[in-house]
């Protein structure tokens, strides 16, 4: 049976539910293919910036239930860092997969409502385009935000549909092919939002300092932490000086 864990007494129930895909912020857990090239430390330090920045981005919306989604072994880690009227809830299995499947299962039950699941590592993303996700679904079975390296950052959709999600594809190039290949399967219809992109890779975090260099207030933790790491990173590349 899943467990779930609250913050704060839950507000009255809104319609609309938000869900973001999280894990703890430990060193190997989070953003496994960026520690590739950048220290685990920084890692961690960049992924809580990022978390931060996108529940702060999940808040700005209205009439909006708000969740995380997690691993059982690190909900006790996230209810510290939830803050007030976000609820911590304990996916049942192993993996992203897994994770989406209880989302849609936990949170749709017998009814139909409006669902959206997304990164922790989007706090860039406008808000237009969550709340264009459920302006979809008013017309459409499904709705998807691909990446650019072919998977998606987003998925939402009204009722429970477990063999849409499977671990076969997921992170890889070929996820929102399988995704849509299996919406198509269950004769469901599909929307999209904006292609968009997520951090996974040294150079996502290039792409993100500059885009945030010019508009620090759409994820000011991360803008900041970002600024600082370049600068490091430029001071410890320089040589020093020669006397």
């Amino acid at each position: 049976m899943e467990r779930s864990r609250e913050t704060t007494a839950p507000s009255p129930d809104p319609e609309r539910v938000l869900v973001i895909m999280a894990k703890a912020p430990r060193a190997g857990a989070v953003k496994t293919r960026l520690a590739a090239s950048v220290p685990a430390s920084a890692v961690v330090a960049l992924y809580c910036c990022l978390l931060d920045d996108t529940l702060t981005l999940a808040r700005s919306l209205e009439d909006v239930e708000i969740a995380i989604m997690c691993p059982q072994c690190d909900a006790a880690d996230l209810t510290s860092v939830a803050g007030a009227k976000v609820s911590i809830v304990c996916q049942k299995g192993e993996g992203l997969a897994a994770g989406l499947v209880s989302v849609f299962r936990h949170f749709a039950g017998d009814r139909s409502r409006p669902i959206i699941a997304f990164n922790s590592d989007s706090p860039h993303l406008p808000r237009s385009v969550l709340e264009n996700a459920f302006d979809v679904l008013t017309t459409r079975d499904l709705v998807v935000g691909p990446t650019h390296d072919g998977g998606y950052y987003l998925v939402g959709a009204k009722t429970s549909n477990p063999t849409l999600f499977a671990h076969d594809g997921m992170g890889t190039s070929s996820a929102l092919e399988t995704l849509l290949s299996r919406a198509q399967d269950l004769r469901l219809s599909v929307g999209f939002v904006d292609v968009f992109y997520d951090i996974d890779v040294a150079e996502d975090m290039t792409r993100l300092a500059a885009e945030l260099r010019f508009s620090p207030h759409r994820a000011p933790r991360t803008a900041m932490w970002l600024e600082n790491w370049q600068h490091a990173t430029k001071r410890s590349a320089s040589p020093n000086d020669k006397p």
